[in-house]
């Protein structure tokens, strides 16, 4: 019987130089591939990613092989090398392994022994201890008079299998060998192996013997298998064929011959968890037998590429083929199982109907109860298992569809009574399609071979029949009573069966399968690697969110009683995405699960054996996000106070959103609770960080803000700790502080500032300083100009005659001139109008600022501004007398660590001015709290909002009406 053509069901695929020799990590979902070009690869396959290379072989490597249970891996060469390398510590560990003559086909370690095996063109097998100093070779296996191309240890014997190009497959008893070293010490087996007996090399080792000789292939055997638990061994020869043989205690012999291939068999291996046998040849082809049959079931072709090895993954089924451009990693079979979930009602609860082996099985998550409901028919053909399942609760008729023949389905009705243990099979009804849903209380829909869609009755009758929306449409999905979804390419259209028309569409490709939320109006739709959430709106799809993932997306349930978030599951991670796009990650797995239901912190769901599996989850963030979108602050508040959020993923979240305030709740550092503070305008906590941190970039941006905010009494802090001269000089104009202003006059000029003198003077309206500063700087002319326009005659007499007679008429005022002075400001004692602050949700940052701290920053003697007490000068102008003396400005003046020292004439320091080595004039509110008044540290601080308009003002102050403006007065 000829087996039919398949496609791969790839889940790795790489390009590169041909591949010789494959092995799986035991556990971790790694593969391992030797190439023709003498590079080691070391691939995680679930990921898709290239861990490692490891090249020290000179010429092609044949053979590679993981450990058991250690990091290690042995790879053989034609460089007559055998090689074992430790992939942690990411070296080759000396010594090599030598002694073959001709190039090493296959290497592998023993399952339990510090052993190794490997085979030859040198006609032989050895085993090596790679445990002991020197690794020595224990046993020269003699008796192939042709190249050795395969040899494998027994998964439980003290057996192996040598495959010659002799014509021969031996099984050689190592028992005797056990004996001789395990449980030895080093000095024994170094011993017994530094002098070998003389027998061992000439006429073989006397410590293994020939079991079995298998003969029965014409040409050389390229390979040879041992079952992994029953007596038989599988060999693939240049003859073509596939040879299955049995062994009992005193013999072995041939059952059955395989025939099908074209060209040389290169390698051929048992499945590990069903019966089959599968075969790759040089005619690029992987054939696959059923081994109690002795037929070919499927059959998977390439166009170019020759096949030269296979490995199995003993757990997980995964098959792997290395051919002349690269290798792949594949599965016979999909390993999602097939499974319904049935809400019910309010008195029925949650019911999982699963299919488990041979059974119909219903869980129920609430109450823990699995029973079996009623056996089923399965085949054992290729593509037989279940695909999907449908359950009509009405009519307790369940839709099983499967691969098998093209597309098949079988429709069982369960028996009222099932529900107290398994049943006898019942009968089902069959049917070809390449999908079938219910879409009504009696009626079902199928996609049948022709690409038409079929209304059936529950007998399977045919009652309509319609063309769907698209002519390629190659699957139909469930979309509530009458209506179907239909994936064609890139599309998934809503259609009415009963108006016959597509009522919506969307762009989606590959869907694999749709995920309704409760509602009926919410649907996931998953792909390979996309996750695509949309609502049904008026009878259109409209398009909601994309996630993009790297690895496959294998399954996913909406949030119980929501519509917002979407949980979902990868190979090897549990994520939430959100209707408005955000998506993270809920819990690593450590293997794939398929999502069945969410109760509260709990997901039920299967695992790849159909065994229904309880995971426990934290749902805090992916709620947190949902409550903060939906400005439901009272929601955020108590996920803050009761749960752990923490990390720069939430921070730099918070800030993206534009919700700094709440960001500030997660913060310890203070360089980013001062930018957090700024961001949102709260000056206080943005106060309290600048003074620990003292550092002048952030003193600069809270004088920004300030002065945004209209506190200058903080604006004239933060320009005193940044030693900002000049602006804290204008500061002191504008905000009518000429006492301070005369101050600055005299740090200026102890500071050797020449342009701050003539600033300070210029603001203060100083004309008797200008002059002087001029003066001193040898501006005469000017000093000349400046006393003539301000009318100082006692100045003028002075420099006039210092003036040169060709400069004097230009020194003149002009006609009509009027004379410079600075404005009057408009004086306050308090701050500007601050900005409105509000109660709000979020006062944490508040409740985290020490108030003894902020008292020790803001003194309580601020207000007293730079009295006379404060200024300690020497003499009225500065003079002689200031030389080698410090300047006292309040508190402990500019002088020792913390002021400026004018000793050598700079007037600069590193430091900047401490709160308490300046007396500001702030309010005693502000100044003996920290806090603003509005501010409560038992309440919520809300970020700042603009102040109120001024025509709002003009309009709540006023005593006539006014309407048509749009203004609310509320």
């Amino acid at each position: 019987m000829s087996s039919s053509n398949s496609e791969f069901l790839t889940k790795f695929e790489t390009k590169s130089n041909r591949v010789k020799g494959l092995s799986f990590h035991p556990r971790r979902p790694w593969i391992v591939a030797s190439l023709h070009n003498g590079v080691i690869q070391l691939w995680d396959y679930r990921m898709g990613t290239l861990l490692d290379r490891f090249e020290e072989h000179e010429g092609p490597v044949r053979g590679v092989n993981f450990h058991q249970t250690q990091p290690l891996l042995v790879s053989g060469g034609d460089d007559y090398k055998i090689k074992i390398w430790n992939y942690k510590l990411r070296r080759c560990l000396k010594p090599d392994l030598l002694g073959h003559l001709d190039y090493i086909r296959t290497v592998q370690f023993h399952h339990e022994y510090p052993w190794v095996v490997s085979s030859s063109d040198d006609q032989t097998v050895r085993i090596w201890d790679w445990q002991q100093s020197g690794r020595p070779c224990l046993v020269v296996l003699t008796g192939h008079n042709h190249y050795v191309m395969s040899v494998q240890f027994h998964p439980r014997e003290d057996l192996i299998v040598s495959a010659s190009l002799d014509q021969t497959v031996r099984v050689w008893d190592i028992s005797g060998l056990k004996k001789k070293y395990v449980g030895h010490g080093v000095d024994d087996i170094q011993g017994q192996t530094s002098v070998p007996k003389i027998g061992a090399d000439l006429f073989g080792s006397t410590d293994t013997t020939v079991k079995y000789l298998l003969e029965g292939h014409d040409r050389g055997v390229n390979w040879a298998s041992f079952h992994h638990t029953l007596p038989l061994i599988v060999s693939g020869a240049d003859d073509r064929q596939v040879k299955l043989w049995r062994m009992n205690d005193s013999k072995a012999w041939e059952v059955d011959t395989l025939r099908g291939h074209v060209n040389n068999v290169s390698c051929v291996l048992f499945h590990p968890k069903q019966e089959l046998i599968i075969s790759n040849s040089e005619d690029k082809s992987i054939r696959v037998w059923d081994m109690s049959k002795r037929t070919g079931v499927q059959t998977f072709r390439r166009e170019q590429d020759r096949f030269w090895i296979l490995a199995v993954h003993k757990d997980q089924g995964l098959l792997a083929a290395g051919h002349d451009s690269g290798m792949l990693v594949f599965k016979l079979d999909r390993e999602r199982p097939a499974f319904a979930l049935n809400e019910g009602g309010p008195n029925t609860g949650s019911q999982l109907l699963y299919i488990k082996e041979r059974y119909l099985r219903m869980f129920e998550p609430g109450s823990g109860r699995d029973i079996p409901l009623v056996s089923i028919r399965r085949s054992s053909g290729p593509n037989s298992a279940p695909r999907t399942l449908v359950y009509n609760e009405a009519e307790r008729s369940v839709l099983m569809c499967t691969d098998a023949e093209g597309g098949s389905y079988e429709l069982y009705q369960i028996p009222r009574d099932a529900s107290k243990g398994a049943q006898e099979s019942v009968d089902s009804k069959r049917g070809l399609g390449l999908a079938a849903v219910f879409v009504a209380r009696n009626r079902f829909a199928v996609l049948d071979k022709s690409r038409q869609i079929l209304i059936k009755n529950l007998s399977n009758e045919v009652t309509k029949k319609l063309s769907p929306p698209h002519p390629t449409t190659d699957m139909i999905f469930y979309a509530g009573t009458g209506m179907l979804l239909c994936k064609a390419e890139d599309k998934i259209t809503l259609f009415d069966l009963q108006q016959k028309r597509a009522m919506g569409e969307i762009i989606c490709p590959n869907v694999k399968y749709v995920v309704w939320a409760n509602d009926m109006k919410h649907v996931a739709f998953l792909s390979k690697h996309t996750v695509v959430l949309a609502r049904r709106d008026a009878q259109k799809l409209e398009h909601l969110a994309t996630v993009h993932e790297t690895i496959r997306v294998k399954s996913g349930v909406w949030e119980e009683g929501s519509t917002k978030a979407f949980i979902y599951t990868t190979l090897n991670h549990v994520k939430f995405c959100l209707t408005q796009g955000d998506s993270g990650i809920i819990r690593t797995l450590e293997a794939p699960v398929y999502l069945c239901k969410v109760m509260g912190n709990k997901l039920f769901c299967l695992d790849r054996e159909s065994n229904t599996l309880t995971l426990s989850i934290d749902k805090t963030e992916f709620l947190f996000k949902v409550a903060l979108l939906d400005r439901n602050y009272d929601e955020v508040l108590k996920i803050i106070k009761r749960s752990k959020l923490c990390g720069q993923a939430i921070i730099g979240y918070l800030q993206k959103k534009g919700f700094p305030e709440v960001a500030l709740q997660f913060v310890n550092d203070e360089k980013t609770r001062f930018n957090l503070a700024i961001e949102c305008g709260n000056i206080e906590v943005a106060l309290a960080s600048a003074s620990a941190l003292d550092d002048k970039d952030c003193w600069h941006k809270l004088g920004v803000e300030a002065l945004r905010q209209g506190n200058h009494q903080i604006v004239e802090m933060a320009y005193q700790k940044t030693k900002d001269f000049e602006r804290l000089s204008f500061l002191y104009l504008i905000t009518g502080n000429t006492e301070k202003l005369n101050k600055m006059l005299r740090i200026a000029e102890m500071r050797g500032d020449i342009m701050g003198r003539f600033h300070n003077a210029l603001y203060l309206g100083d004309v008797n300083e200008r002059i002087k500063i001029l003066k001193d700087q040898q501006q005469l002319a000017l000093a000349y100009l400046t006393a003539v326009t301000h009318g100082v005659t006692d100045a003028v007499a002075e420099l006039e005659p210092l003036i040169p007679e060709e400069l004097l008429p230009s020194c003149k005022p002009k006609p009509g001139a009027s004379l410079m002075f600075p404005p009057t400001p408009i004086f306050r004692e308090n701050n500007w109008p601050l900005l409105r602050v509000s109660k709000g949700y979020f006062d944490g940052p508040v409740e985290k600022v020490s108030e003894s701290k902020l008292n020790d920053e803001l003194d309580g003697d601020i207000g007293g501004g730079w009295g006379g007490d404060d200024l300690d000068l020497p003499g009225e102008g500065g003079g002689d007398e200031m030389q080698g003396e410090d300047v006292d400005v309040g508190g402990e003046g500019w002088g020792g660590d913390g002021g400026v020292d004018l000793e050598d004439g700079t007037g600069e320091t590193g430091d900047g001015w401490g709160i308490d080595e300046l007396d500001l004039d702030l309010p005693g509110g502000a100044a003996s709290s920290g806090k603003s008044p509005g501010a409560n540290v038992g309440g919520f601080f809300a970020p700042p909002t603009m102040g109120t308009p001024a025509a709002l003002r003009w309009q709540q102050a006023s005593s006539v009406r006014i309407t048509g403006m749009g203004l609310s007065c509320g």
